[in-house]
């Protein structure tokens, strides 16, 4: 799979793949994705209404939030490059009886067969992942529907992304495993709304999230020096 036209790290997708058949354990190392879903959820049900609507989740990992969008109403396609956790995410729909079409491919791929044909594209806690992030973000943007909906999650980088996201999540909290995140990989929203806007992408709206280590929750709001979202609409 790792061919060299293939926007993918292979050591990013060796990490995940060791860990794949732990994604829909709640107190694995998967646990910041699954406390932090339904606020991804809501937020994305809210902006643009799930029910009824064609979805794409793009490096949708072993589907957490694949899923529960499907179960909102949607018409979910999960799209990812690491085959160990889309075997874990079809196994997943066994247990769950919801509808989700999995499938083991890259998104510039997928924006060459299915050009606009989604009102809905997610892209959540990948784009720190891959080499070229706005190869990812042009494809999205390829992806939806004329005035569709675009979500896309990340790390912001800055000190203080790096002290909370890498040394306190990874070494003081031990919220995720050691080595997760590449401070270097981190985007900054002006960044990220650059790569968005060049490609016809307009930012609707950007909303932070943060974590309090104290009652050990994720809220929304307007603090978006670690954690954002991004919303965009296609022009």
């Amino acid at each position: 799979m790792n061919e060299p036209n293939l926007n993918v790290d292979a050591q990013e997708l060796d990490k995940f793949a060791q860990l794949a058949h732990r994604w829909w354990d709640p107190n694995s190392e998967f646990k910041p994705l699954h406390d932090i879903n339904p606020l991804r959820l809501d937020y994305v049900d809210q902006t643009a209404g799930l029910a009824g609507k064609k979805v794409l989740d793009v490096g949708c990992g072993g589907g957490i939030l694949a899923e529960s969008m499907a179960a909102r109403g949607a018409q979910v396609t999960g799209i990812d490059l690491g085959e160990k956790a889309l075997k874990v995410a079809k196994l997943h729909l066994l247990e769950s009886g919801q509808k989700v079409d999995y499938r083991l491919i890259a998104v510039e791929e997928l924006a060459k067969e299915q050009p606009h044909q989604y009102d809905i594209v997610t892209c959540m806690e990948m784009l720190e992942h891959v080499p070229d992030p706005a190869s990812v973000v042009r494809a999205c943007a390829e992806l939806v529907k004329p005035g569709g909906h675009v979500f896309f999650s990340t790390l912001n980088r800055n000190p203080k992304s790096y002290l909370f996201a890498v040394i306190g999540a990874e070494y003081v909290l031990n919220l995720l495993p050691r080595g997760t995140h590449e401070y270097a990989k981190f985007i900054k929203p002006s960044e990220l709304g650059g790569y968005c806007r060049a490609v016809g992408l307009g930012v609707a709206g950007i909303t932070g999230m943060s974590y309090d280590p104290f009652g050990k929750t994720y809220s929304l709001g307007s603090d978006t020096s670690i954690n954002y979202l991004i919303h965009c609409r296609q022009e």
